[in-house]
């Protein structure tokens, strides 16, 4: 049982990267549905990068400038064009899955480069990690995890502890109002809906890089979706986000677990459990009435400061 939740923590990271760049996102007021598209975008340059370099690093780099460059061109679509917001993450979609299969197709079957692997090794965390059940689940990973537990701390501090986080969260309520107040609300959209999805590209590395260290055809497998219905599980709660994505994690590997425990269920029924799982949140959170559990106001609104 610790093996298995020390696994839910693995199969949940690229999940919880997915869910806080969307989050993010969200949280400037655009809701972005290329998320699956950012992320086979920098699960498939990160794993070039790293092929062709060796180098780690520069693989992570490679796959961060691929999310950035696909939400990039969704700013300029709908904040600057202000085109359907749904239709162009849908497109963003569409475009991600037609370019990983593209720049991927020399890779198939191909391994990640073992000096890229190398970064992702076991790091055990003194005293921490000796924890009974704690210890082996949260503080016997790898660095890359880690850094998703920081990211998760810090994007909470951001939201609700600092002058700029308060101000994307005027943005995402109210655009008319927070531009009234003197916030630029274009560059908050712009550089926040930009490093969602660097975000969503660093999970997408994740996947080709760690979870599954050998290129295949839509290695992220739908997990862009799960992030999107995340996100309203978790409420706009970065901390939400981070259960939501183990829990996830945990349904996407139980799989294996009944098979190891001699528990034979046809596999496709055990694929269907997270995509049941996301239908049960959508229809849960249309039951939430309380103010703090709803999304921002103004979300999927475009805004054009004429209007006003």
């Amino acid at each position: 049982m610790t093996a298995f939740l020390a696994a839910t923590v693995v199969a949940g990271t690229p999940l919880l990267f997915a869910t806080l760049g969307e989050l993010i996102t969200e949280k400037a007021g655009n809701l972005n549905l290329g998320v699956e598209g950012m992320m086979l975008m920098g699960a498939v340059m990160g794993f070039a990068v790293g092929l062709c370099t060796g180098n780690p690093y520069l693989a992570l780099l490679g796959a961060i400038g691929a999310g950035a460059a696909g939400a990039a061109i969704y700013a300029i679509l709908t904040v600057l064009l202000r085109t359907n917001q749904v239709v162009t993450g849908l497109t963003l979609t569409i475009f991600g899955t037609g370019f990983a299969s593209f720049v991927g197709k020399s890779f198939m079957g191909v391994p990640a480069p073992a000096t890229v692997k190398s970064l992702f090794g076991t790091v055990e965390i003194p005293v921490l990690s000796k924890i009974s059940v704690i210890g082996p689940m949260f503080f016997q990973q790898d660095i890359f995890i880690y850094f998703g537990y920081i990211v998760t701390i810090c994007t909470s501090l951001y939201l609700w502890r600092t002058k700029k986080g308060l101000n994307l969260k005027a943005v995402g309520e109210n655009a008319a109002a927070a531009d009234a107040s003197g916030i630029n609300v274009n560059l908050y959209k712009y550089v926040h809906i930009i490093l969602g999805g660097a975000l969503c590209g660093l999970g997408g590395a994740y996947m080709s890089l760690v979870t599954v260290p050998v290129w295949q055809e839509n290695v992220v497998a739908g997990r862009g979706w799960i992030a999107v219905a995340l996100v309203i599980f978790a409420s706009w709660k970065p901390s939400k986000a981070l259960i939501g994505a183990f829990l996830f994690g945990g349904l996407n590997i139980l799989g294996y677990r009944l098979q190891s425990m001699g528990i034979h269920i046809s596999q496709y029924i055990v694929d269907m459990v997270p995509y049941l799982a996301t239908i049960l949140i959508v229809i849960i959170s249309t039951r939430k009435n309380r103010k703090e559990d709803m999304g921002p106001a103004d979300l999927s609104n475009p805004y054009f400061r004429e209007d006003r």
